[in-house]
């Protein structure tokens, strides 16, 4: 019976050696494998595409987010720097996004601008919805928002205009080029547009949200009539007017006229005068005549007498 009985191998102590030695080749060669990859190029950023940006040049983006191409793929952190670029005053948001290999994507989106104006040094500004001033650093940019002139640096009253623009569609603007205040007593936040189709607005800060929708139209109907320019009012009514005549033309339209009527007025006191002049000469001429008749008449007789004598 005991010859029966099957006999248990033990077990080789040489498989578990080998298994301890598969794995430690496997994590040497991942180890060796990761050493390599990091020093490679396919660790690193190769390329940083700047998206978004219409005011603010992409060399300042690259410079606030800190980096540069050859950096370390997996050790530059997207949330700082969102929170780097963020910090630029023109920036409203940043989206960085990483694509293997080596590449790094910024989308920048920038606050909304409402108007331009020109610095003192004759530079370009762009104005922000809370009236915010930022130097426009691209060559180049378009300006296809209104420009500001007139206004003082810190006129609370173009913190309102910046404010009311920034919620109207820009559509609005579209034809507008130029903005300039008008105060009056009645109206001091009343302002005057220039639209690119040469008609000047006059309005008011508070109006533009309910006027404004309504200019295109206005300026189309005016267009069908075939009525080019001039003066479109919108305050409680709207109203057009031709643009006044040049004074100027008229002024001196009168100084001549009025010259010439000093002239003619001169003429004719002259004419009077060389007239009665003239009149007193030959009264004067009449006058020795007939004296110098009656002195012969006299004359006459006294020699009759002495001829007879």
């Amino acid at each position: 019976m005991e010859d029966r009985l099957p006999v248990i191998k033990k077990p080789n102590p040489k498989s578990r050696s080998s298994k301890k030695l598969l794995l430690f080749l496997f994590i040497f060669f991942i180890t060796l494998l990761l050493i390599l990859f990091f020093q490679s190029s396919l660790s690193k950023i190769t390329e940083i595409e700047i998206q978004g940006q219409q005011l603010i040049s992409k060399e300042e983006i690259a410079q606030a987010a800190a980096v540069k191409a050859g950096d370390h793929f997996f050790s530059v952190s997207s949330s700082k720097v969102e929170s780097q670029v963020k910090a630029l005053k023109m920036v409203e948001s940043v989206d960085v996004s990483k694509k293997f290999p080596g590449r790094l994507i910024i989308q920048v989106h920038e606050y909304p601008k409402v108007a331009y104006q020109i610095g003192e040094n004759g530079q370009i500004e762009a104005l922000l919805a809370d009236a915010s001033v930022v130097p426009v650093t691209v060559q180049g940019v378009a300006l296809d928002k209104p420009i500001l002139t007139g206004w003082p640096k810190d006129d609370p009253l173009k913190v309102k205009l910046c404010l009311a623009m920034s919620k109207l569609p820009a559509s609005y603007f579209s034809d507008v080029s130029e903005i300039k205040p008008s105060p009056t007593d009645s109206y001091p936040d009343k302002i005057k547009m220039y639209t690119r189709s040469q008609y000047e607005v006059q309005t008011t800060i508070g109006y533009l949200p309910d006027k404004m929708k309504y200019l295109d139209s206005y300026i189309g109907s005016l267009h069908s009539s075939k009525i080019t320019g001039g003066v479109i009012t919108m305050l409680e009514a709207d109203t057009h007017a031709p643009f006044e005549k040049d004074t100027g033309k008229t002024n001196a339209k009168d100084t001549k006229d009025g010259s010439d009527g000093k002239g003619n007025k001169d003429n004719k006191d002259s004419k009077d005068k060389d007239g009665k002049d003239g009149k007193s000469t030959a009264s004067k001429e009449t006058d020795k005549r007939d004296t110098a008749s009656s002195s012969a008449d006299e004359k006459k007789p006294e020699s009759q007498d002495t001829a007879r004598n």
